[in-house]
């Protein structure tokens, strides 16, 4: 899989240990930043990394900040966009059964390392049930049209 990771400054010291995770994975990830712990506007890459996966050019993104509220709120600004925060593998996994998200968000002083890598696992291994629930995110799909 082909992931798009971004942070805010509070969050870059648990992106690292998050590539490495992926990578061993398996997976493919590129940083959109930022690169140092140089105060930053969680927005950026909150938006970059959404359009990047927007666009098709990723399969999934990750973003995390402070708490990873305000990163995904600015990422579910952008069309085609289903961003979700979790603090726990349980709605991580639901969110992609149940919502197709494709963006993963979640805060470096909420979780620490170690769960962060189970949501993360999680979150990648489930996938979109459909059914009932491919009616719904239509309907959301349909929210963000008008």
């Amino acid at each position: 899989m082909k992931l798009a990771i971004g942070s805010d400054h509070v969050g870059i010291e648990l992106k690292p240990t998050i590539i490495e995770y992926l990578e061993e994975l398996g997976h493919e990830v590129v940083d959109f930043g930022p690169n140092s712990t140089e105060r930053t506007d969680y927005p950026v890459y909150g938006k970059k990394v959404a359009e990047e996966v927007a666009a098709g050019n990723f399969d999934n993104g990750i973003l995390i900040c402070g708490t990873g509220v305000g990163i995904s709120i600015s990422a579910n600004k952008v069309k085609g966009i289903r961003a979700v925060v979790c603090s726990e593998p349980y709605s991580a996994k639901l969110s992609k059964e149940h919502n197709n998200t494709n963006i993963l968000a979640f805060g470096s002083r909420v979780i620490g390392s170690e769960l962060a890598k189970m949501i993360v696992k999680d979150w990648l291994e489930a996938e979109f049930k459909g059914g009932r629930h491919a009616k719904r995110v239509e309907m959301i799909k349909q929210i963000e049209d008008n």
